[in-house]
């Protein structure tokens, strides 16, 4: 089956057909005037000339059911609801962004994800069975959670340097809460990060990709809340 994998982000649209490398991914701009109808105008669009037969999209923020519980902060209003089907007219598949990003990075065994972006992303991912996760609102240290301490405000408040070190306590406490094999950290800020704390691996905003194909192929993995939207 061919899949269109749209990976929705707060300054860009990005998507990628099956069978194409990631240089071929094509892109527009976000912000926060883009609602969902626009997402798909531009989705529309980018998509010229391709064919494909589903669809997944990675949405930056909680999903429940395969279905967006809440607008995200830093797009347009209007996701709630929305009927992804039939406006892009083809089965869809919806599911939190770092859990798209997880399920294209996870090796086997268990895996904990975590996104350094503008926020805090998480999923865990268990033979082969993803488990969206928020974690970011969470209470960590001195009355503050870990996308406190964890998110780009703090890389730019805290330096680098305690920045790190908070990403390496998180991985470490996170690791041994869930009993995870490995911590796979992605987002655009693990290019912050100089050496991994032990037992994390290096992700790729790419992979997002690859997690969207992989949420079709019920051979390999299963995402137990990713139904059709």
């Amino acid at each position: 089956m061919s899949i269109l994998s749209i990976d929705v982000g707060g300054s860009h649209v990005k998507l990628l057909l099956s069978g194409c490398l990631p240089d071929e991914a094509r892109r527009a701009d976000s912000g926060h005037d883009m609602g969902p109808w626009q997402m798909v105008s531009a989705v529309r669009e980018l998509a010229n000339g391709w064919v494909y037969e589903a669809v997944s999209i990675g949405y930056p923020g909680p999903v429940r059911q395969g279905r967006p519980a809440a607008d995200p902060w830093n797009l347009g209003g209007g996701w709630v609801d929305f009927d992804f089907r039939a406006a892009l007219e083809r089965p869809v598949k919806v599911v939190n962004d770092a859990a798209m990003q997880a399920l294209g990075s996870y090796e086997g065994g268990r895996m904990l994800f975590l996104g350094l972006g503008t926020g805090l992303g998480s999923a865990f991912v268990v033979d082969g069975v993803l488990v969206p996760l928020e974690l970011a609102h969470l209470p960590y240290r001195k009355k503050r959670s870990y996308e406190d301490w964890l998110g780009e405000s703090a890389r730019r408040e805290l330096g680098k340097k305690e920045w790190r070190r908070a990403v390496a306590d998180v991985s470490c406490r996170l690791r041994d809460a869930f009993l995870a094999d490995y911590v796979v950290l992605g987002g655009g800020n693990v290019k912050h990060l100089e050496e991994l704390p032990p037992h994390c691996r290096r992700g790729d905003n790419d992979l997002a990709f690859l997690g969207g194909f992989r949420l079709w192929d019920g051979t390999a993995f299963h995402a137990p809340d990713a139904e059709p939207g």
